[in-house]
């Protein structure tokens, strides 16, 4: 999640709003790819989750790697965030590390910028005492024993999620993903490409399965985190079935946003609780937590991050369907949905493979991956078939980029992991479950040991 907003233009009409949005077009040849993951600290004497304050919290963690040159992001008095050359660490609500990398030309250069940060996270922990794991969702704690961190909008989604659903301080708190922020080229190619990542996310969700544990025991799901976020507040989540409609644009994107209820907005430092409020008031100078006062901006930016789809459209398109995970997982993710959607004949392949998946079919993916991952039926098969299809649709596609490492290897190395997973049909999930039953004779405990970073 964002930090701290700036101001921006004032905006006068819902025009300038589509305008914005389709300002984010770029020419293919200046596409980028910027990743983004989340992973869990945890205190290496007990295994518990980490603090905010003390000599060995995730402030001090924060402090601890400004060696490297990031420079801090202040809220008040506490750093909430570090930024260094377009990257930045932030914080989410439970303590959850993320790095939003910096927009890159290669998958190539993006896993090396996750190397790099792991390598810095890693070397500040062991001093603090730390250490961090990728998974989808916290494996052993309670909702009530995470520490919640300092930031003023997280204040007031804790107030306002258990409004929507019940799972929402779940996914505030317990969750953690890895995603990957990519271009589009015109209004027709984000329709395009948000089509296909809206209908193939719960196949991501299937190969990427990695949170079948809660409070220390298997809890039933392969992705525990994407069965929360069916459970958090329909208002802002879903498979946005309107994108499919004949018409579809930025126009309709922009009013589905518009009529979403705000969170908050921020003035002089502070977030003002504007929960629930419509942001086509506050275009009208009608929104009651600032009566009178119009939007800028930043005040529309901020809000699209809190619209929680699988995936959602900003000025390029985020893919949100995946839990975090190991290091090779944390290079596949921004590999698979390179590979689908930024080779047109990949992305014509994808188009072709869900052009007459029904509205109804694409619920129930949704509905039944969390449990079942690639088990999951689909039209007299599984979704390991169309995972099958859709790594194949990816390679085909990082192939024809063609963008080399320099030492004779394109960017199809970094989907080895799945095509594995595809060829097993075992998930992550599976893994870890197979170890749970197995060698580790049910000590939870032994997943901190073996699959830390």
């Amino acid at each position: 999640m964002s930090g701290v907003q700036t101001a921006g233009e004032p905006i006068e009409s819902r025009r300038q709003l589509v305008e914005w949005m389709a300002g984010g077009a770029r020419p293919k040849a200046e596409w980028l790819i910027g990743t983004e993951h989340e992973k869990f600290g945890f205190r290496l004497n007990d295994l518990g989750p980490v603090p905010y304050g003390g000599d060995h919290g995730i402030r001090a963690m924060l402090e601890g790697l400004r060696r490297f040159g990031w420079t801090p992001v202040l809220e008040g008095e506490n750093i909430i965030a570090l930024e260094m050359n377009g990257a930045s660490i932030s914080l989410e609500p439970g303590g959850q590390f993320e790095l939003s990398g910096a927009p890159l030309q290669t998958i190539h250069q993006t896993c090396g910028e996750v190397g790099t940060h792991l390598e810095q996270v890693q070397e500040v922990a062991r001093e603090l005492g730390l250490g961090f794991i990728g998974l989808g969702f916290a494996p052993t704690w309670k909702r009530d024993e995470i520490p919640v961190m300092p930031k003023g909008r997280y204040d007031i989604m804790r107030s306002y999620m258990p409004k929507k659903g019940n799972l929402g301080l779940d996914m505030m708190l317990r969750t953690s993903t890895v995603q990957v922020n990519l271009d589009f080229g015109s209004e027709a190619d984000m329709v395009a490409k948000l089509r296909v990542a809206l209908a193939l996310q719960p196949i991501a969700t299937a190969l990427f399965a990695n949170s079948p544990f809660t409070e220390g025991k298997p809890n039933g799901f392969q992705s525990y985190r994407g069965h929360i976020w069916s459970d958090t507040d329909p208002d802002r989540t879903g498979l946005l079935p309107f994108a499919f409609e004949p018409g579809f644009g930025f126009e309709q994107y922009v009013d589905w946003a518009l009529d979403v209820p705000m969170y908050f907005v921020y003035r002089d430092g502070k977030y003002i609780d504007a929960s629930g409020q419509s942001f086509r008031d506050f275009l009208d100078g009608r929104l009651p937590a600032l009566p009178g006062e119009k939007p800028h901006l930043g005040d529309w930016s901020a809000h699209l991050t809190t619209l929680f789809p699988e995936a959602r459209v900003k000025r390029y398109i985020e893919m949100r369907g995946a839990d975090g995970g190991p290091w090779k997982r944390l290079c596949a993710l921004p590999a698979l949905w390179v590979g689908l959607i930024y080779c047109d004949d990949a992305l014509a392949a994808c188009l072709d493979l869900v052009k007459d998946w029904t509205a109804e079919e694409r619920e129930a993916l949704r509905a039944a991956v969390p449990r079942l991952g690639l088990r999951a039926p689909f039209r007299g098969g599984t979704v390991l078939d169309i995972a099958r299809k859709v790594v194949a649709i990816a390679e085909r596609g990082l192939a024809k980029r063609a963008e080399d490492n320099g030492m004779g290897s394109d960017e199809t190395m970094f989907i080895e992991v799945l095509k594995k997973t595809v060829e097993t049909g075992k998930s992550p999930a599976d893994d870890l479950l197979e170890a749970y039953n197995g060698r580790w004779h049910g000590d939870i405990r032994q997943l901190f040991a073996e699959y830390a970073y």
